[in-house]
């Protein structure tokens, strides 16, 4: 049996970084005191909506007790113009996610999650509430430079993604397109903002994951280059399970009415423009 080797100074300097990042989360959630924000494992019952809805800093975050985000806000604002009672519950792992959405315990994931065709077999997609597209995360070398130019300089590399992420599809179809394979790995435990941290402190080479999410972070880890599509723009949507079709028609309906309202444009210009 090989000796178990002790964790790099690197590693423990990641580790402490997301376990900082999430007990902040739960700290911050707590602090905020907020009715309507749970981290119970279980629906709500009654005519309570359980969203789960995913941190990152597009889609939902805290600052001091102050709670923001444009899924956030886009279901809250859903949920006053048709009265509804909403109970959030912030999830970092999409896998565990997807799973909690197909048992029922979970309503909606309100997530930035492309609309591909495999997952559109499994699951119920809602109407798109934003555009996005995927993108490399890598580390510039001492120059200032990235070793993928393009998207043929995958061949053969490996890349991490988010652990249940319907972007796994897209680089399987990319590995045909331009001829050899690209290898993947799954990260099973944390979400698109730790994905980055993993790259910028080269504890992983390379990671796919929403533009809008690396833009974000990008302000403050320059040193990670996000130049690289590995998507068209595509369509972002929510999904509920397949076994609940009257609440799929329902959301679906409230979404398209929302999105031709003034709120709605604000929305866009505070979290897309």
């Amino acid at each position: 049996m090989e000796p178990i080797k002790p964790a790099s100074r690197g590693h423990v300097v990641l580790y402490l970084i997301l376990l900082i990042v999430i007990v902040g989360l739960f700290y911050s959630l707590r602090k905020c005191n907020r009715s309507y924000i749970s981290d119970e494992l279980r629906p709500s019952g009654g005519d309570t909506l359980d969203v789960a809805i995913e941190y990152s800093p597009i889609s939902f975050y805290t600052i001091d007790d102050t709670l923001g985000g444009f899924n956030y806000d886009l279901m809250r604002m859903i949920a006053e113009h048709h009265g509804l009672k909403l109970k959030f519950h912030p999830v970092v792992t999409l896998s565990k996610a997807l799973q909690y959405i197909e048992n029922d315990t979970y309503d909606i994931l309100a997530a930035d999650i492309p609309l591909t065709a495999e997952f559109k077999e499994r699951y119920a997609f809602l109407e798109p509430v934003l555009l996005d597209k995927q993108v490399l995360l890598q580390l510039r070398d001492s120059s200032g430079n990235a070793r993928v130019k393009n998207q043929l300089d995958l061949a053969g590399d490996t890349v991490w993604i988010v652990d249940g992420s319907s972007i796994e599809s897209r680089i399987i179809n990319l590995g045909h397109e331009i001829g050899d394979t690209i290898y993947v790995e799954h990260e099973k435990l944390y979400g698109p903002e730790q994905l980055f941290l993993m790259t910028a402190l080269g504890e992983i080479k390379q990671a796919v994951i929403n533009e809008r999410v690396a833009e974000a972070m990008a302000k403050d880890y320059p040193d990670v280059d996000i130049s690289t599509d590995i998507s068209f723009t595509q369509f972002q949507s929510w999904i509920v399970s397949n076994k609940r079709p009257e609440m799929r028609d329902s959301i679906d309906k409230w979404i398209k009415e929302i999105k031709l309202t003034p709120e709605y444009k604000e929305l866009e210009k505070r979290y897309l423009k």
